[in-house]
């Protein structure tokens, strides 16, 4: 049994089981102590707000990064704690869920702290519970009842975000009993919400505000060339700095230009090697990703792979990185130390045109600069446009007598102008208001109605409440009012959702189809579509797991790098046939212009998406999106890697795997039980094996969320060594089949030295010319080997563990008259090595 020495501190300051709950003078005076007792003190502000929340008020908390916006959140779920009461933490990540959640155990105890994400949940009946905002919504809207009697939203400007921000409006309208503390380093004007909060709960709303930052800020705007002003930075100690870009494709191609100047001692660059010497590089980018981290440059965008962030993030904490050139993600928390940020440009595609920063978005980056117990002030720089630093060397050359400048330069294209006055602006401008983006979708209609709490009709009137209550104007709530209607039509047509009659015809009640899976998922918007074409799908054919894919794909959006890759390639391709067929020049481009990328089942699915939407008027301008990615990888016997480099997308990686995910994840919740056939199955396990594959973090993490006891002990170290994917058997099975294959394809296509390259071939027992001989007899005896989805069937492929580390494989070669009499006779010994360290299959023999 935990001793008060024992427990975890604040847990420690909590009444005892049979005592009173604490006054809110005693939660004041205990929670003090535990700041001091840490050698800290309060900030005005800090105490302030604290008061506030004491006094049982709603807090809006604006204050800058770093001035202790935390410690609040934690006397908040004190004060829970020791009410009896049950509180909430959301932010917009994951990772930083992650973080608090660690935070909070080690602050109350792993048994007072909970976690949930879109995977699983960790201690569900915790008296803390930390999510993303999309979680809370959606159990604010799926349990009417659910106890939230306190809830700490963090980086709350995302409320304003144009995808995202009803998630952070939902539990402001859906829980009136909760009291909420809303916390940002950037917000402006509040008013709307708070009258909104004021009438719905009763109570009053406070704002505390202060721009006092514990680490200040120095401003500086240089008209110097990019590489010197870094060089100055580092010469003065101002590092490690953020060189933030506003593309992922700026952020590569400055790390590139900084390759040139050299930022590191020898001795930094040991320690580096030294510090690397576990990490895995292991896909195409990896060499040149490795080759900016030994130079002391890091990366840090979302084109790149999530392991790839983590190293950064890694190496950044060691002091081991000068600069890191990154994308303005760094605004979102990015658990990176920095001392000065600095801006190429003050401009960026804000998702309707290329425009100057907002207020919010500067500050919200500039705030990441300053260390709170390393740094005794932070920096940021913004550097001038490129073209009048070019025209200011011109003239400062031109006033010294030397030759005569040429004529200024003008702006470069998609040119946002700025000047110093503009910086200034930025610096010291009010937030803008936050926007409501309060909208009604087909997935909000379902959490009402799979509600436990809310049955039959009663989820659609909780509809009606929750869009009386949102934030926007009366027009727009008629609008919401319309199209929930709409929308409820279209489930009931859909079969999603049915009137239930009583007795006699007495009464109506609404219930969800019990056949949905229970994790069914509508979050994207042409769902519905998705279901209703699947019925038209023949399962019977051998195409059906590819089209079911396609289908997935349609709905799903377009990864742009990846499609207009493969677009580039069939252009590529077809100008030199057509340059081979003597065509002229206009119309080759002519020709070039007609050219789309891979739209499998093209036809079908316009048809089928036109007559859709011709049924569902509420489709408006969303549009379906047929594409091949997934099957393009499938069909073609590609692995990730390959696919990365038949298509140069090295330094989009990031976005490749993320799109996989993105048809693993609605294969596996949106395409109902039904639908799934073994070889749909087999397709999902194959994702699921691509994606541990190349980048084990994101399902080691599904895999802790699903062992609970593992995570709350204790908060795991960052270990550059993924796990491996023979701990997954179904996902290292699927890897097999596919390595499998891609032999078979190369056997069929009479490649031997492809073939070779695919083999472990330790003793070097084959060689191309054996390969081809031991395929002569089957050729004589069959035209072709077999490569269709039946060939690839999983009954085709046996897999049997004969020791550790150790398998027995067969592979049967599917001919044309359907014998499936032939074999390839492998093993596989990793007893010394790793999975990724190479080919697998070791080939024994090919044969009856």
């Amino acid at each position: 049994m935990a001793t008060p020495e024992t427990q975890a501190p604040l847990a420690a300051l909590l009444p005892k089981k049979g005592e009173p709950a604490l006054d809110a003078d005693s939660i004041l005076d205990r929670f003090v102590g535990y700041v001091s007792s840490n050698g800290l003190s309060l900030y005005p502000a800090q105490e302030e707000a604290i008061l506030e929340i004491l006094a049982g008020k709603h807090l809006f908390l604006k204050t800058p990064t770093g001035s202790g916006k935390s410690l609040v959140a934690t006397a908040l779920h004190f004060k829970a704690m020791a009410e009896g009461k049950v509180s909430f933490y959301t932010c917009p990540i994951k990772a930083l869920v992650n973080e608090k959640f660690f935070a909070l155990c080690e602050a109350f105890g792993a048994e007072n702290v909970g976690m949930l994400t879109g995977d699983a949940s960790i201690n569900r009946d915790a008296p803390i519970i930390c999510c993303t905002a999309e979680i809370l919504a959606n159990l604010a809207l799926r349990d009417a009842g659910a106890r939230v009697d306190y809830v700490v939203m963090d980086e709350f400007h995302y409320y304003s975000d144009r995808d995202r921000g009803v998630a952070w409006q939902i539990p402001l309208i859906a829980l009136p009993d909760a009291t909420f503390l809303l916390m940002s380093a950037t917000l402006g004007p509040t008013h709307i919400i708070e009258e909104s909060l004021r009438k719905l709960t009763g109570r009053e709303v406070a704002t505390v505000r202060s721009a006092q930052r514990p680490v200040p800020l120095d401003y500086d705007y240089r008209e110097s060339a990019l590489h010197e002003t870094i060089e100055d930075l580092v010469a003065r100690k101002k590092y490690p700095i953020y060189l933030v870009n506003f593309t992922q494709r700026a952020a590569a191609e400055q790390a590139q230009n900084l390759m040139s100047v050299d930022f590191s001692t020898k001795e930094e660059k040991e320690a580096i090697r030294v510090a690397l010497l576990d990490a895995p590089f292991d896909t195409p980018y990896g060499k040149d990703f490795q080759r900016y981290l030994r130079h002391g440059i890091g990366m840090h965008h979302a084109g790149l792979l999530p392991k790839y962030r983590l190293l950064v993030e890694k190496l950044a904490q060691g002091g081991h990185l000068k600069v890191i050139s990154g994308t303005d993600t760094l605004g979102v928390g990015v658990n990176i130390p920095i001392r000065t940020v600095l801006f190429t440009q003050l401009f960026k595609f804000n998702g309707e045109k290329l425009a100057t920063l907002s207020v919010r978005d500067f500050q919200q980056i500039s705030g990441r600069a300053g260390r709170k117990g390393f740094d005794n002030e932070g920096s940021v720089v913004a550097q001038a446009p490129e073209y009048m630093v070019e025209n200011i060397k011109q003239a400062a050359k031109e006033a010294a007598g030397k030759k005569k400048a040429p004529k200024a330069k003008p702006p470069q294209k998609n040119f946002v102008q700025y000047d110093k006055s503009t910086f200034e602006r930025l610096q010291t401008g009010m937030p803008e208001p936050l926007e409501s983006r309060f909208t009604v979708s087909h997935g909000m209609i379902l959490n009402l109605l799979q509600s436990d709490h809310v049955r039959g009709t009663g989820g659609y009137r909780r509809l009606v409440e929750l869009i009386q209550r949102c934030h926007d104007s009366d027009f727009l709530k008629r609008r919401h009012l319309n199209n929930a209607a709409r929308d409820f039509r279209t489930l009931r047509g859909a079969g999603i959702v049915e009137l239930v009659r009583g007795e006699g015809g007495s009464g109506a009640t609404v219930k969800v189809a019990q056949e949905l899976q229970q994790d069914f998922s509508l979050n994207h918007t042409l769902s519905l579509y998705l279901l209703e074409t699947l019925e038209l799908l023949d399962p019977t054919t051998e195409s059906y797991a590819l089209d079911v894919v396609t289908l997935v794909e349609s709905i799903l959006e377009n990864p742009d790098v990846v499609l207009y890759a493969q677009l580039s390639q069939l252009k590529g391709e077809k100008i030199q046939e057509l340059k081979a067929q003597g065509m002229e020049y206009d119309d080759r481009m002519d020709e070039l212009e007609k050219l789309e990328w891979p739209k499998p089942n093209r036809d079908f699915i316009y048809g089928t998406f036109n007559a859709f939407a011709r049924k569902h008027p509420w489709v408006g301008e969303e549009n379906i999106r047929p594409k091949a990615v997934v099957r393009d990888m499938f069909e073609r016997f590609m692995s990730f890697h390959d696919y990365v480099r038949e298509y140069g997308l090295q330094r989009s990686e990031g976005v490749l795997l993320r799109y996989v995910s993105d048809v693993y994840k609605t294969l596996v919740q949106t395409v109902p039980d039904r639908f799934r056939t073994e070889e749909v199955e087999d397709f999902i396990d194959h994702l699921r094996a691509t994606i541990r594959q190349v980048d084990s973090s994101l399902v080691d993490e599904w895999e802790r969320m699903r062992n609970p006891e593992a995570v709350v002990e204790a908060k795991p170290e960052v270990s550059l060594k993924p796990k491996e994917l023979t701990e997954d058997p179904r996902a290292f099975a699927a890897r097999v089949r596919e390595e499998l294959h891609r032999m078979l394809r190369a056997l069929g296509q009479k490649r031997y030295m492809d073939a070779l390259a695919l083999l472990d071939n330790p003793l070097g027992e084959w060689t191309a010319p054996k390969l081809e001989q031991a395929m002569v007899p089957y050729h004589e005896e069959h035209k072709i080997v077999v490569l269709t989805p039946q060939a690839r069937k999983p009954a085709n492929t046996f897999l049997k563990e004969t020791g550790p580390r150790l398998w027995e494989v067969q592979q049967r070669i599917m001919d044309p008259e359907g014998h499936g009499d032939w074999m390839l006779d492998c093993e596989i010994d990793l007893r010394d090595r790793r999975l990724d360290e190479g080919p697998i299959l070791i080939l024994r023999r090919i044969g009856p």
